[in-house]
């Protein structure tokens, strides 16, 4: 059943970050409150983040961080003093003052070179020190923000799939699990010593004058409000158009799929989602190459400004050390300081701003992480359904719709489940029976109604271990890149795995007889995502298995939708024998095309547009000559005027026509 979701509006609402814009002058001051509150939080919830995945990288960071800061001045100062030192050496070698004994007037210039190649060294070894801990972190912080991912994903309502807004939370959850929040913490630690430096050079510079700092200062500033502009505007484009990029990995995803290749090319598809891609692209790209090419060019204007600035305290720096007899060194500490303050200003305000960009990113995966379940207890202290015991479920009133959506999938149905019954929902395609499975086992919550199992309404047991009450198997069963045992004991995680236990399963679901042949029997990795030597299974094959899986599980309630649909008749027909037999003293619930299945069943349910419309057994409806009666008939009438029958061929292809329903 597809769930029903809102058609995309073409002008969506833009997403918010949760700050109200100012509204006039008055508001201003509070809403900057607001963003830098905002921005702290999310800086401080990456830093809990790297805390989380290692304390001790954390802690390394930090203290690289100070290192980083302070090495760059003390290199300048040694600088200073060594180049004091040969220009005093120049001019005493000139003017022949220079002592005979050679060793003592080199002293103090070896001890500088010595101490810049320990600046050199530390400051190298520094930097690599860094690289590594960050390296490390990187893939620390990436392993547990997909643990984060992967675990919500596991909590949230299976409701939270049918949203788009969810999706998008998803792929920008997804899309910060990669290097972001390490980067976002990189260049905080790299502001920090930016400042610490910046600082250190601001007071050396202050001794030539005080106005020069600040001349570097403003001249760095009209840089930065460029970037915070341009960084707040890319957020907001990115964000915007999420859209184009699931389409784009949509399509390249199809192109790439191995279970849609063969009917892409048989089809001739290939051109017509290539040009799908190049159309989304290009709606995507854009208005980015436009967003690109103004701050490019406004980042040259401000930069070129900030350029004659520089140039002019230069110049100053070089009178100042003629016309005011100072040193060599002196020019080489002050132009250095100049050059230094620029850089890090630059490095501080451009850096702050692509902190702001990646935290806002970050508010992203922040709200994903946030997504609270609603499929939980409805009472303080959950009940826990009694195992290994019969069952009575019961619907009362119940309706139902998909988020989004105005139209009932379930509309008013009320039916009982008793213990032993073994019912069969028919209907055609849309007709509410997979939603309604899901309603039973509680994947959904109804919208109106109440389902009662053993009497006490289905949302006061605890989620886990009500669906451990049920054996289930999906229409979408899964295909696990794993071996034969474990695509088995997928089945019941929770018991002790014993081979005996696992060839039994593959025996009531007839998958036994393939998995003999496979090449190494039960222990044969499936698909070769992984394995070169992996086995691909057919359709039937693939089903067999999953049915064995359902039949690994001791459950009290089996549930199969459309279980055997890769099956033929005589296939399914044994498959459900087995089921019968397994299921003599459980509640069996079915939703089968071969209206074959249903005959023996003793409560039929016939479901019209999410209404029940006939129960009874097949005698009894066959009887009534209702809806039924009609479906039937016409297909049996298939077999009969086709002269369609069931030869003993391969399991895994269907013999008849494909139904209607």
């Amino acid at each position: 059943m597809r769930p029903n979701t809102p058609k995309h509006n073409p002008n969506p609402k833009r997403p918010s970050d949760g700050i109200r814009k100012p509204s006039g002058i008055r508001d201003l001051p509070r809403y900057i409150a607001e963003c830098v509150k905002g921005f702290f939080t999310r800086l401080f919830y990456i830093v809990k983040l790297v805390w989380e995945a290692s304390r001790l990288v954390l802690i390394a960071m930090m203290l690289l961080c100070v290192l980083n800061g302070v090495l760059p001045v003390v290199g300048a100062y040694i600088s200073k003093d060594l180049l004091n030192e040969v220009a005093s050496l120049i001019g005493a070698t000139a003017s022949g003052s220079i002592a005979e004994n050679i060793f003592v007037t080199m002293r103090p210039l070896v001890f500088l070179f010595v101490a810049y190649f320990i600046y050199l060294f530390l400051n190298r070894l520094f930097g690599r020190i860094n690289s590594m801990v960050t390296g490390i972190a990187g893939e620390l912080v990436v392993n547990h923000i997909k643990l984060k991912i992967i675990n919500k994903s596991d909590e949230v309502d299976l409701r939270s799939f049918d949203i788009p807004e969810f999706y998008e939370k998803l792929e920008n959850a997804n899309r910060e699990a990669g290097m972001r929040p390490i980067q976002i913490l990189s260049a905080t630690f790299n502001v920090i010593s930016a400042c610490i430096s910046a600082v250190s050079f601001v007071a050396v510079l202050a001794t030539l004058s005080p106005l020069a700092p600040v001349i570097i200062i403003c001249a760095a500033i009209p840089g930065a409000i460029v970037n915070y502009v341009y960084r707040h505007r890319s957020f907001w484009y990115m964000r915007h158009h999420s859209k184009e990029r699931r389409a784009m990995n949509y399509y390249s995803g199809l192109m790439v799929n191995k279970d849609m290749v063969k009917e892409i090319r048989i089809l001739g598809l290939g051109g017509t989602f290539i040009s799908k891609y190049k159309k989304e692209f290009s709606k995507y790209y854009r208005g980015l190459r436009s967003l690109i090419m103004k701050e490019g060019v406004t980042q040259i204007i401000v930069g070129f400004l900030s350029t004659l600035a520089n140039c002019a305290l230069f110049l100053y720096v070089a009178y100042n050390v003629i016309f005011e007899q100072g040193e060599i060194g002196d020019y080489s500490l002050y132009t250095g300081a100049l050059t230094s303050i620029s850089g890090y200003v630059t490095t501080l305000l451009t850096a702050t701003a692509t902190i702001y960009e990646g935290t806002l990113f970050i508010n992203n995966m922040i709200e994903f992480v946030n997504e609270k379940p609603t499929v939980v207890p409805t009472v303080t202290e959950a009940k826990i359904p009694k195992k290994g015991a019969h069952h009575t479920v019961e619907l009362v009133d119940v309706s139902f719709r998909y988020p989004g959506s105005e139209h009932n999938v379930i509309d008013h149905v009320s039916l009982k489940l008793d213990p032993h019954d073994s019912v069969v929902l028919v209907g055609l395609n849309g007709a509410g029976k997979t939603t309604l499975i899901k309603l039973l086992t509680r994947l959904y919550d109804p919208t109106e109604g109440k389902i009662l199992l053993d009497g006490v309404d289905m949302r006061e047991y605890d989620p886990r271990a009500l669906y451990d009450l049920f054996g289930i198997i999906f229409q979408d069963f899964g295909k696990y890149a794993e071996s034969v045992s474990e695509n088995i004991e997928f089945g019941d995680i929770n018991r002790h795995h014993e081979r005996e236990d696992v060839v039994a399963a593959a025996v009531r679901g007839d998958a036994d007889s393939f998995i003999d042949k496979l090449p190494e029997g039960y222990d044969t990795p499936l698909t070769r995502m992984f394995e070169e030597d992996g086995i691909e299974l057919s359709g039937g094959q693939w089903q067999k298995l999953s049915v064995a899986r359902a039949f690994y599980k001791d459950s009290d309630i089996l549930i199969l939708d459309e279980p055997t649909a890769s099956l033929d008749a005589i296939a399914e027909k044994e498959v459900f024998d087995r089921f019968t037999e397994l299921s003599e003293d459980k509640l069996t619930v079915f939703v089968s095309h071969r209206l074959s299945s249903a005959v023996g069943a003793s409560k039929i349910v016939v479901l019209e547009q999410g209404r029940i419309v006939e129960t009874g057994n097949h005698e009894q409806l066959m009887a009534l000559g209702g809806r039924y009666h009609e479906l039937f008939t016409t297909q049996a009438s298939r077999y009969i005027d086709g002269g369609e029958s069931e030869p003993n061929r391969e399991p895994t292809h269907r013999t008849e026509p494909t139904p209607l329903y």
